[in-house]
């Protein structure tokens, strides 16, 4: 075999090594994308979205994962739910006669549920970070009564946006006292809980 040979042939294999290690950084990095939306749900693209750079975003849900598991995030007790339940169903009745105040208290059950869990009770975009990273299908839900919260606080919250509050706030509600808990359907368990689009 000639020098040229051998020359080509090394600058084959040399190429052959860069592909597949592109192919299998991509791979990874596209498995990480994955799993991080799979996890954090709309999360990720708004975090995507407010840092308009994929790498930063994915840098701060990483971020958000290794704050989480430093949290010592505990479930609630069968006594603890149930006494969460009859508190929301009563936020719930109260909607009918005065939304604005059922608000007020659904935002102040939610933020006692998560300070017995033990999110810390820090400004709303960091609960909202930390609530992310165990619940990020329903951190949206949270984002959104928020907002309308805010609203409602001005005077300036609409009846329907009160009721959209309701619907965001039991969503979170329903997750932080289910505490991951597949076997029972939710609706199955806290069965007598009315949809806050009919707070009967």
């Amino acid at each position: 075999m000639s020098k040229h040979e051998i020359l080509y042939i090394a600058i084959g294999v040399a190429v052959v090594v860069v592909l597949v290690a592109l192919a299998l950084g991509l791979t990874a990095s596209r498995r990480r994308e994955t799993g991080l939306k799979r996890r954090f749900g709309s999360e990720y693209d708004r975090t995507v979205d407010d840092h308009g750079d994929r790498t930063a975003a994915e840098k701060e849900l990483r971020g958000r994962m290794e704050r989480r598991r430093e949290l010592k995030i505990k479930a609630l007790s069968p006594e603890a739910q149930g006494r969460y339940q009859l508190a929301w169903q009563k936020v719930q009745s109260d909607f009918v006669d005065e939304p604005s105040q059922a608000v007020r208290d659904a935002d102040a059950l939610v933020t006692r549920v998560m300070t017995d869990r033990g999110y810390p009770m820090t400004d709303f975009e960091q609960r909202a970070a930390d609530v992310s990273v165990d619940h990020g299908d329903v951190v949206a839900d949270y984002r959104g009564a928020h907002a309308i919260s805010l609203r409602n606080e001005q005077g300036v919250a609409s009846t329907e946006e009160l009721r959209q509050a309701m619907t965001h706030y039991r969503a979170l509600f329903l997750r932080l006292l289910d505490d991951g808990k597949p076997e029972v359907p939710i609706a199955a368990r806290y069965a007598g809980t009315a949809a806050p689009s009919d707070p009967h």
